[in-house]
């Protein structure tokens, strides 16, 4: 074993593997590496730094002590302190705090392994994907380095086509989630930290050239012209054209491709029957080159403002929406089809058109899921209260994943807003960081809206969005809190709001919280009363405010939370759910259902 990662060192410099994202992976060939792995809880990180704490260094060869080598020792006398095929394991995709009570509240260093065998195919290439690794992710093949990925809730690969045996490999992750002022999101928020490998982990097979990404949407501005762009990865010279079909609209297009590898196309078509929430039409789609054949399901809509309205396929809508959390129903960080299933059957029987995937981006069961049922969805990445608005660092850590969130999920129409920010305090700084994250979003994507969920301010019964951001977002979206962090329910159809900006508005959180099954008066905080009534009077106010578009009340369902203490009422939990964390739905769902009935 030792010649051999010698050998790879020299064919192969560090970081030298591809790490353009590979997109539609589950229409692909793939083998799944989820279920069992290894894993060693590494707080000292012991297997990465030596007692003085310096790196191991891969260049000078295999160093034993290091995790990521896997080594074990080759006679009765070799000192070696680790052997993860003698250690625990645990389930992937998961996080570690829910599944093992010792590593509940565990923030640190966590090493998994998971060996394997491949059948090793001529003329293929082989990629290692992972939906998400919270936070920080150093990844190892057979104790070779791929590279690193930060970022707790966006997808990455690398290449492994000339590192992959055909027996006992073994691929080793350093995660890391230990919260930092400069990560995004940063040290302080209100949702748990759930870390380890959280989605899918799998290898994509795929030929020499190959479909790498694309982009097929309704053209900006013509919902009659369907157009993108087709990207080729190892651009194969004898192979010359795209083609993009779409069978039912009877789309049968050929592409010629650049020297760039990669086709921009417009197709025209009069016969586009458009996606909407109550009749989400989708349309097979294939790419197809060089013997590959890429499916998927794609709608078509077009969403946009026209001052103080947001038009879905040029008509009028009111979003009538709920934020949700990725949490499972044992409180746990939600990966699967059937959670998916779970919180937007909810939101749908809660009468919703539209839920906001709040404060990172969301498993892609999510979003392609609502892309079938019917739900208009807001995206966005955790540029969360205060992040370190003046760091370049932090900036492109910011921006890095953005990008990997809207390479992900532009093909699905179900998304129509891109967000950039939530509760972000302002400054000069803050405002020209989610100024060019709103920019890079634009040049990626100009056919979706850009907004930020921002602050208010209120003057008695005067309360006012003033916030020169506002400036660069198609839509004023805000959170209020009236009846929970401040102001007089009773005051509710008295307050004034006023805002600056000829835009729609949105309301991206108002609730408060109650502790399911706890009955009293409708002034006795905790309780469903309280709670009901404040969705009463939160809905009246609402109703009034200029240019309201649309709504996201915080939260479809308790979650955890390790700011919430209050002993027997929150217990850990954040209890603003319209339903508990057991499934039980409060009063407050039904006054909000019987809103959007009638909205």
């Amino acid at each position: 074993m030792t010649k051999f990662i010698k050998h790879i060192f020299l064919l192969f410099p560090l970081f030298g593997f591809s790490q353009e994202l590979i997109t539609n992976v589950p229409n692909r060939t793939i083998i799944s590496l989820n279920g069992e792995w290894n894993y060693i809880v590494d707080s000292y990180e012991t297997g990465y730094y030596s007692f003085h704490h310096d790196a191991f260094d891969q260049q000078k060869g295999l160093q034993k002590s290091a995790y990521y080598s896997n080594y074990h020792a080759q006679n009765k006398q070799e000192l070696v302190e680790y052997d993860f095929d003698k250690s625990p394991t645990m389930t992937i995709p998961s996080d570690w705090n829910s599944q093992k009570e010792n590593l509940f509240y565990y923030e640190g260093t966590l090493w998994l392994k998971k060996s394997f065998d491949y059948d090793v195919k001529e003329n293929k290439r082989l990629f290692v994907y992972f939906g998400a690794v919270n936070y920080k992710a150093e990844v190892y093949l057979n104790g070779v380095k791929l590279g690193v990925h930060e970022g707790g809730f966006t997808p990455f690969n690398f290449e492994v086509s000339s590192i992959i045996k055909a027996k006992d490999n073994f691929l080793v992750v350093k995660v890391d989630d230990t919260r930092r002022k400069e990560a995004v999101p940063t040290t302080n928020t209100d949702w748990f930290n759930y870390g380890g490998i959280t989605r899918d982990v799998l290898l994509i097979e795929e030929p020499k050239s190959f479909v790498q990404d694309y982009f097929i949407q309704l053209k900006k501005g013509d919902k009659n012209t369907i157009s993108g762009y087709v990207k080729i990865n190892n651009y194969d010279k004898n192979t010359e054209f795209v083609s993009i079909k779409i069978p039912e609209l009877k789309i049968n297009y050929k592409g010629k491709i650049d020297v760039d590898g990669k086709i921009n196309f417009e197709i025209a078509n009069k016969k586009i029957q458009y996606w909407l929430p109550e009749t989400p039409k989708l349309y097979d789609v294939s790419i197809e080159y060089n013997g590959q054949i890429l499916k998927d399901n794609i709608g078509f809509r077009t969403i946009e403002t026209q001052n103080a309205k947001i038009l879905l396929n040029g008509k009028p809508i009111f979003l009538r929406g709920i934020s949700i959390h990725e949490e499972n129903d044992k409180g746990g960080r939600a990966n699967s089809e059937a959670d998916a299933v779970r919180l937007l059957t909810w939101a749908k029987e809660l009468g919703c058109n539209y839920v906001r995937l709040a404060h990172y981006p969301h498993n892609e069961n999510m979003v392609r899921l609502a892309d079938k049922i019917g739900l208009m969805v807001w995206e966005e990445i955790p540029v969360y209260w205060t992040v370190d608005f003046t760091s370049l660092d932090t900036y492109k850590n910011a921006e890095n994943q953005l990008v990997e969130m809207i390479t992900r999920d532009k093909n699905r129409c179900s998304t129509i807003i891109w967000s950039m920010a939530n509760e972000t305090p302002v400054s000069d700084a803050r405002n020209t960081f989610i100024g060019n994250l709103a920019a890079k979003a634009r040049s990626m994507d100009n056919a979706r809206l850009i907004s930020a969920a921002l602050l208010t301010k209120s003057d008695k019964l005067n309360s006012f969005v003033d916030d020169a951001i506002a400036e660069k977002l198609d839509i004023v979206a805000f959170n209020e809190y009236l009846g929970w962090y401040g102001g007089n329910l009773e005051d509710a159809e008295k307050i004034q709001w006023t805002s600056k900006y000829n835009k729609p508005v949105v309301v991206s959180e108002f609730g408060g919280g109650a502790k399911q099954g706890l009955h009293g008066g409708k002034d006795e905080r905790w309780t469903e009363e309280f709670q009901e009534y404040l969705y009463i009077q939160n809905l009246k106010m609402i109703d009034k405010i200029p240019n309201i578009s649309g709504m996201s009340p915080w939260i479809l369902v308790d979650f955890r939370s390790p700011r919430r203490l209050l002993p027997e009422i929150q217990d850990g939990y954040n209890r603003k759910g319209l339903i508990s964390n057991e499934g039980n739905k409060k009063k407050a769902f039904f006054v909000l259902k019987d809103f959007y009935e009638k909205k």
